[in-house]
């Protein structure tokens, strides 16, 4: 199944594979690219275009481009503030080629509206908060109407975590160089890049752990990989599900994760209730087999625990007795709690023999960790990681630019969803997809990084269709995400 739309690197890494190619004008290139991009955003529009150029090798960019954009004829002002002699080796040959070809730098953006705002200030550079004149000029350039390119990555925003600082500058477009970077596609990131493109500049791409997630790299592969294809099949082929959840007052959330997992094409669903009362008969399915706790376990290839469980003691029996089994396993909600208070059932998911995945938001992954919610946010991809070689297990860390982790130290970070799935029980909806994969036999990994991709895709579906983002129930979405299986 395909995994990556691109590989993302860290930004050490990116400077590594920089340093490999010192000797390839990759300043020009990236320039030229920019200039290129810049002129299509420009092509309706009239003013002039306004670079932004920091101190380093971001501003030998803007320079590059400025150099080509004047070539071509359009009205650019470049504002640059820094010292020529301390500017980088190729930023300063930049430089001095936008001199040499006529170009001047002014110090304060002009009083014209502009056309565009090429952000070119600082990129992976930015470590600190912005002082002056940068601050100014942030604010300058996001409370403008123009369109803003970002050079790079949006100065303001790591490009690691995708923490911001503030001011950062909030992109129309980013035009990343080599690789992607996992700032991007993670935490802040979607909100500030706008539309985004990465630029390889004729290199090889690395073979690196992390790599990006989006729906276009599925969809054509789906029949095959569910077995759809053929019609000698049965319910057997497509694997019995059992979820475990539901203490007192909290029936919905199994119920939820369970419909899921038959819309997303589980042969049999079987949930099991940790309250003592239930109801008997799912009145929308009738199809789901309710049960008492651990009797829905009977016969299942795959399980999930968790949804809407509680932390009362038969809860926790339960956990204990679902991790002891040889099945693939999601554990979400609370059985992540419960496995984050107690130290020998978290010994035990970590020495199962068979796959594990783990489905926590940051609150609950900073409980599994022994720290606080802002330690989890200001690193995601290091919080995942960790939660995936700890509890050896396929880690999904939830958010806007979902990370997953693998135990072998691959990881991934989701580009799907919106909005939409910031509701109640769209969490146990992914687990009970999740589930329905895992029953299918899909191989763990895959089924981690397929259903995480396509939770997402099916809420994009529905924004695209004028459904949501306010507003949508956590139920359309399993219904979404049924007909992008089995879309032709």
């Amino acid at each position: 199944m395909p995994r990556a739309l691109a590989p993302i690197c860290r930004i050490a890494e990116v400077r590594v594979l920089e340093r490999a190619h010192a000797d390839d004008g990759l300043m020009e290139r990236a320039g030229v690219a920019l200039a290129t991009r810049a002129a299509a955003m420009t092509a309706a529009r009239s003013g002039p275009i306004v670079v932004l150029a920091g101190p380093g090798n971001n501003g030998g960019d803007g320079f590059v481009a400025a150099r080509v954009l004047r070539a071509q004829f359009h009205d650019v002002a470049v504002v640059f503030t820094g010292d020529p002699a301390r500017l980088p080796a190729d930023a300063a040959a930049a430089h001095a080629a936008f001199r040499a070809a006529g170009g001047t730098t002014v110090e304060m953006p002009p009083a014209a509206t502009p056309a565009l705002i090429i952000d070119a200030l600082f990129g992976v550079g930015a470590a600190r908060p912005l002082g002056k004149p940068y601050h100014g000029w942030v604010e300058w350039a996001n409370a403008s109407a123009a369109p803003i390119l970002a050079v790079d990555v949006p100065t303001g925003l790591n490009a690691d975590t995708g923490i911001a600082t503030s001011p950062a500058i909030r992109a129309d477009a980013t035009l990343t160089f080599l690789t992607l970077k996992p700032g991007l596609l993670t935490a802040a990131g979607p909100d500030l890049v706008g539309q985004l493109d990465c630029d390889a500049l004729g290199v090889e791409p690395p073979a690196a752990a992390g790599h990006c997630l989006a729906w276009t790299g599925y969809a054509r592969t789906l029949p095959q990989v569910l077995a759809r294809t053929t019609r000698n099949v049965h319910k057997g082929t497509f694997g019995t599900l059992a979820v475990v959840g539901g203490g007192a007052g909290m029936l919905g959330a199994p119920l939820l994760a369970a419909r899921a997992a038959l819309l997303t094409g589980a042969g049999k669903v079987q949930v099991g209730f940790a309250a003592d009362a239930h109801p008997p008969l799912d009145d929308r399915y009738p199809e789901l087999m309710l049960r008492d706790g651990d009797a829905a376990l009977d016969g299942a290839t795959a399980v999930v625990v968790g949804p809407g469980l509680g932390r009362s003691p038969r809860a926790r029996a339960l956990v204990a007795k679902v991790v002891a089994l040889t099945l693939p396993l999601v554990v979400d909600a609370d059985a992540l709690n419960l496995i984050a208070d107690d130290s020998d059932l978290r010994g035990a998911v970590a020495s199962r023999d068979a796959p594990t995945l783990v489905t926590p938001h940051p609150a609950e992954a900073a409980r599994l960790l022994k720290t606080d919610t802002a330690a989890i946010t200001r690193d995601r991809l290091t919080a995942a990681t960790m939660l995936a070689n700890q509890l050896r297990a396929h880690a999904v860390l939830k958010g806007a630019g979902s990370v997953i982790a693998h135990p072998d130290g691959h990881w991934a970070i989701n580009t799907t969803g919106n909005a939409a799935l910031a509701a109640a029980g769209t969490g146990d909806v992914l687990a009970g997809m999740l589930g329905a994969l895992l029953a299918q036999r899909i191989a763990a990994d895959e089924a981690l990084e397929l259903g995480v991709c396509l939770h997402g895709a099916a809420a994009d579906a529905l924004v695209a269709r004028g459904v949501g983002p306010l507003g949508v129930p956590a139920s359309e979405i399993a219904l979404a995400a049924r007909d992008l299986l089995n879309a032709r």
